[in-house]
């Protein structure tokens, strides 16, 4: 019996299936269909709103699917993690759910809020958050488009933001952050009690994790004279100790890392300014610790 597997449907779609794509999973998505076909005739995938995956991976509808934190918390689900996912919608970092008002609001902390309107789709998290504080709100349910909702339609509002863009484009400021969200590969306990479908659950979160881990690394290999070899290794960060071995002529050896991709065109001219020949960058698609 194939896994049955739901994938997140909306702003984390294009991401989730470019980190399959990586993982080395092909997945083709129909404009019509919510059944995307996945080349592994083990899997099932379903394309679901990321706030509904735990209710139906928790009913048994489904074995397993990606969702966030931030649902998992709402939603109360009893569910397995199998791995946290750190990726958002534009990068790889969390995103936040955020207290925001208006700019021009004199609201400063949570408990100036006391008595006020607070729309959200995170209802549940948000009604816990003031309830901690003492502080008696409305929480409002939104079904989108929150950001232009205060002042007129409520005093403030929780909402996720990736990179603040849209709270300042909507005049916007926050004042707290609720929670950071992480993406959650997650099964239900009778899926993750069959030994096959736990194996195959493991296998998967080990790629998606690989992906990610590569995500912003590249490798790279040189050629470099043994008199220079510590003037290279002075130069470089690497994941694990860099790889020597030795070449046909003894006055050589080659040498290969892998190093964060955002500093290999400050690190490539002291390389070769150092000795290093023959340097070559590639790119990376899983790495596995």
């Amino acid at each position: 019996m194939p896994l049955k597997l739901a994938l997140p449907k909306g702003s984390l779609q294009s991401s989730t299936l470019r980190l399959f794509q990586r993982a080395g999973y092909n997945v083709a998505v129909s404009e019509r269909s919510y059944y995307p076909v996945i080349d592994d005739p083990e899997i099932e995938a379903m394309l679901i709103r990321a706030q509904e995956v735990s209710r139906y991976v928790e009913q048994r509808v489904l074995d397993a699917g990606i969702t966030g934190s931030d649902w998992l918390a709402d939603s109360g689900a009893d569910l397995v993690t199998v791995a946290e996912l750190v990726y958002s919608k534009q990068t790889l970092q969390p995103c936040r759910w955020v207290l925001a008002v208006p700019q021009d609001s004199p609201f400063q902390k949570p408990e100036d809020l006391a008595g006020k309107r607070i729309a959200t789709e995170l209802v549940n998290v948000t009604r816990d958050y003031f309830g901690k504080r003492g502080v008696s709100v409305q929480v409002q349910f939104s079904w989108g488009a929150t950001e232009v909702k205060p002042p007129v339609l409520a005093d403030a509002i929780v909402e996720i933001t990736e990179t603040g863009s849209s709270l300042r484009a909507n005049r916007l400021r926050v004042i707290d952050t609720l929670l950071e969200v992480r993406n959650c590969f997650v099964a239900n306990r009778q899926a993750w009690e069959d030994p096959w479908k736990r194996e195959k659950l493991d296998n998967l979160a080990l790629l998606l994790k690989g992906a990610l881990a590569a995500e912003d690394k590249v490798g790279l290999k040189m050629n470099v004279p043994r008199a220079g070899v510590d003037a290279v290794l002075g130069i470089l960060t690497s994941l694990r100790r860099p790889t020597l071995s030795p070449l046909a002529d003894p006055e050589w050896v080659a040498l290969e890392t892998i190093i964060d991709e955002r500093t290999v065109r400050d690190i490539i001219p002291k390389l070769k300014r150092a000795g290093a020949e023959g340097i070559v960058e590639y790119s990376l698609n899983k790495l596995v610790y």
